[in-house]
């Protein structure tokens, strides 16, 4: 596999477009936020009240590159102000670019690579590895990682058997958003199961209000929609063998969860505007269309991740209050949980890189941006209370109750001409099926012939 960090500008431009506004959110409930643990002004060693043992590095310079803009970069900021107080450290912040991989390979080849890199994909630190650019860390780094991350969160930052990747930012992607007042309106229910969100559908549709809309216009959310279909329904080995194209999509389990994902795609009532206006619908759209327009907006639910708090902030509707979040409803027999993610890897192995990647890796490090709003982590042991509102915590712990049947998600781990390209490959022929849902077997032969080509080439 490779990286598909392209795939991922879209949904990192929502992201840290309006990370700034979730931010704010969170200050305006929480006050300042930030880490009230002590520190002994950057001696080294283990402070009072801290979870982890950093050594001196007095005199010693570390630079982290990341694509993060805005209040994500600058609430990064201030973990790794923490990091310097309790270590003497200076550690200067590089803005990338999208994507990160080449911004990197430009920086190699000038000879000056950062000391950490945060990567978004698991490609994207297999194609570090395979340059030679990326650096393992060391025994007291995995030591930090055991103590505070599932084996799932360990496994998909490694590569060849050796851990490169310590994961410190998470996406939860299997939640659907919905407009409280239109639920109430209609006496409808948050769904458990697949059959719950079918009879939801049903009752919003009669109250009057479309049950959804879809994002048909990027492509990428399709992807999604069918990854935790595809989760639940499958489980989680045939995801991975479908995700490492070891099946073909021609099988039956891929047929299967088309057919489901059409019992809601393929009722046109229950999409805003059609398969026609669904196409034409962005991301962002999708979201005011469902928390727009009082008690009739064009829509009562919305599928995405975590993130979408942030877009809904762009409205005047109140997140826990106008606008509430489910689990995506269970399928079969597996609860589905898609996530993305950012890794932190070493690019220039030193004792300060390997204590930066250890302070990422802790309790500490994760607890301070989760207070500050706009972040989630797949470390198990920051304290939910750390989440500043009542949404993040509860999308917080549905991603750590998860344990590791979670799965990364599918189209990211693809070769990009596949899963990561406008207009191509998976986007482009789950766009086509949005139009078409009864066209299952014709989809299936054209994500086979798309897949063979990408994977056989692996681009």
């Amino acid at each position: 596999m490779r990286s598909t960090s392209s795939n991922y500008r879209t949904r990192r431009a929502a992201k840290s477009a309006a990370a700034l506004l979730a931010a704010a959110l969170a200050l305006a409930l929480t006050g300042c936020g930030g880490n009230d643990k002590k520190d002994n002004g950057g001696g080294g060693g283990k402070e009072t009240g801290a979870t982890v043992t950093l050594p001196k590095l007095n005199g010693v310079s570390l630079e982290v590159a990341a694509v993060w803009t805005g209040a994500e970069q600058k609430n990064f900021k201030a973990v790794l102000s923490e990091f310097e107080k309790r270590t003497g450290a200076k550690v200067t912040f590089v803005p990338a670019q999208d994507p990160i991989i080449n911004f990197l390979g430009s920086k190699i080849a000038g000879g000056k690579p950062p000391d950490v890199a945060m990567l978004p994909q698991p490609g994207a630190i297999k194609q570090a590895v395979d340059k030679s650019w990326a650096k393992p860390v060391n025994a007291d780094v995995q030591s930090e990682l055991a103590k505070n991350y599932s084996q799932g969160w360990q496994d998909i930052g490694k590569v060849g058997g050796k851990q490169y990747g310590v994961y410190y930012k998470a996406a939860n992607k299997s939640l659907i958003w919905y407009n409280a007042k239109v639920f109430a309106n209609a006496g409808a229910k948050e769904p458990k199961t697949w059959k719950d969100l079918l009879t939801t559908a049903q009752t919003v549709y009669d109250s009057g209000v479309t049950p959804f809309s879809v994002a048909g216009a990027d492509g990428w959310p399709g992807t999604d929609w069918f990854e935790n279909v595809y989760l639940s329904q499958a489980g989680p080995e045939k995801y991975d063998q479908l995700a490492q194209h070891k099946i073909k999509w021609t099988d039956p389990s891929v047929k299967q969860a088309l057919t489901t994902l059409a019992q809601i795609w393929g009722k046109k009532d229950y999409v805003a505007g059609g398969p026609s206006g669904a196409l034409q619908t962005s991301f962002t759209d999708s979201v005011t269309n469902t928390f727009t327009g009082g008690d009739q907006p064009k829509s009562a639910m919305v599928y995405e991740g975590d993130f979408v708090q942030v877009n809904i902030a762009q409205t005047k509707a109140k997140i826990g209050t106008d606008a509430k979040v489910f689990p995506f409803p269970t399928v079969g027999a597996t609860a589905p949980v898609v996530t993305g993610g950012d890794a932190a890897v070493i690019f220039k192995d030193s004792k300060g890189a390997q204590a930066l990647t250890k302070f990422l890796a802790s309790e500490d490090a994760a607890t301070i941006q989760a207070k500050l709003g706009g972040y989630l982590s797949p470390n198990k042991n920051v304290p939910n209370s750390a989440y500043p509102n009542q949404v993040q915590q509860t999308i917080a712990k549905a991603l750590i109750d998860s344990g590791d049947n979670f799965r990364f998600d599918m189209s990211d781990q693809a070769p990009q001409a596949f899963g990561g390209t406008p207009g191509k490959g998976e986007w482009k022929d789950l766009q086509d099926f949005l139009k078409n849902p009864t066209d299952v077997a014709g989809t299936q032969a054209k994500l086979e012939k798309d897949a063979a080509a990408a994977y056989g080439s692996g681009s």
